[in-house]
């Protein structure tokens, strides 16, 4: 084995060796740097993008494999990609979450050896205001073992209720970020985003993942803070794509805490990192929260990403309000992929009207989510809404990806299992792109 892959794979065992020292198995709250990022060290990553080695497994190719016949498929099939290449058009979903606990270490970890060049952390608040990485501020009941814990159950906001077989009923429980302290959120274990509607049990109700998922990898589900994302990416040499997550509770929150300290707060530990604007891309459903980078925050703003998600209607899809957009100083637009994409009179997957004014608006697209249905035979769901009808296989996803790609011409693609896209890139020489 070469003396750099026994370098990489040292450091990687290292960073997980420290992240799980502390009591529990976990880190080690804010005071925690991955190895090679102490203070003094510099701003650079452990691994140098250049010099990162990929890793992309045999996915890729057996969805090649499932492919329908045509050029795509045979140009895909000739691609030899002896030494792939990270790329910032393949985005880490929630790191890699088709196989990995998300937003955690090791399903960013698994993201960037698969060349993930992004990678996202959804950002939510604790109890004691500190930034954590989750989808969302009331998941922790099915994304970890909260609801088994008795002391932090007993702080949910609807502590565990089990269901009651002989009358139907479901089991209940929700759990906020915002119900515990970040110390409380730490001693958590990650897990697939799951649960079993009917159990009756804890230990049963974070049950419930879905079959074409595994549980294979989640006997390890690492929490991280915002801080130590920022780091943990930093190290491994991937870019930023924050999220700032909605709250679910009344804000100000605490008559105080305002959803502008929220934003700040997000961008602030950035800057504190020492992380340069241009590597970061700041994300939010809320135009209000965009506005306030563009305009508050104007180096951040510069990419800050307007999510979209909204039902498609003459209005939201006309060049006047992407224009109306591009005018307030939104220069990043990140609608469902739906949305980009319809079928024309032969049932091949087009560009959508929506697609075609955003560009004519000057503004860059990104797309979300490919890998995040499940088997696509059945159409795809909701991600595939426009174009099911075209959707038949698993395959499929890379028709989806090209026309994204050369057509629409989004500047990245979230993924669940980064190496999809990644592999795309490379064979079809958009490795490297950057935003």
């Amino acid at each position: 084995m070469k003396l750099r892959t026994l370098l990489i794979t040292a450091l990687l065992m290292s960073l997980f060796s420290v992240v799980h020292a502390g009591p529990g198995g976990h880190g080690q709250g804010e005071n925690w740097i991955p190895p090679g990022l102490e203070k003094g060290q510099g701003r650079k990553g452990v691994f140098d993008k250049g010099e990162r080695e990929v890793h992309l497994g045999p996915r890729p190719l057996w969805l090649v494999a499932d492919m329908d016949e045509g050029p795509l498929k045979e140009t895909l099939q000739s691609c030899t990609v002896k030494k792939p290449r990270p790329t910032d058009f393949s985005i880490g979903h929630r790191g890699a979450p088709l196989q990995f606990p998300e937003h955690t270490l090791e399903s960013y970890v698994a993201a960037a050896q698969m060349g993930a060049g992004i990678i996202e952390c959804d950002v939510a608040f604790t109890k004691d205001r500190e930034l954590v990485c989750r989808h969302a501020q009331n998941d922790l009941h099915t994304t970890t073992n909260i609801v088994t814990i008795p002391e932090l159950n007993a702080k949910c906001t609807q502590p565990f209720v089990p269901a009651d077989p002989v009358s139907g009923t479901e089991a209940q429980a929700e759990c906020r970020t915002s119900d515990i302290t970040l110390e409380e959120f730490k001693s958590l274990e990650g897990k697939m985003d799951a649960f079993n509607p009917m159990a009756t049990t804890p230990e049963d109700y974070v049950q419930g993942t879905a079959p074409w998922r595994t549980d294979l990898y989640s006997s390890r589900g690492t929490l991280l803070s915002h801080k130590e994302s920022i780091e943990l990416f930093k190290a491994l040499g991937v870019k930023f794509t924050p999220e700032l997550k909605t709250p679910v509770v009344e804000m100000p929150y605490e008559g105080d805490y305002t959803q502008q300290d929220y934003a700040r707060q997000m961008i602030q530990d950035y800057i504190d990192a020492g992380v340069s604007p241009d590597a970061v891309w700041p994300q939010s459903f809320l135009l209000d929260d965009v506005l306030f980078w563009v305009n508050e925050l104007p180096r951040f703003g510069q990419q800050a990403v307007f999510l979209d998600q909204e039902p498609l209607t003459e209005e939201n899809s006309s060049l006047a309000w992407m224009g109306n957009l591009s005018a307030q100083g939104v220069n990043v637009l990140a609608p469902a992929l739906w949305k980009m994409l319809t079928l024309d009179g032969h049932q091949q997957i087009v560009p959508s009207e929506y697609a075609e004014n955003a560009r004519a608006a000057g503004l860059d697209l990104i797309a979300w989510t490919v890998e995040r249905s499940g088997p696509l035979a059945s159409g795809g769901g909701w991600y595939h809404q426009t174009i099911t009808d075209a959707i038949n296989n698993d395959g499929d996803v890379f028709n989806v990806i090209d026309v994204l790609a050369r057509e629409v011409g989004v500047i990245g693609i979230f993924s669940d299992w980064p190496a999809t896209t990644t592999f795309y890139a490379n064979c079809m020489g958009v490795a490297g792109q950057s935003h």
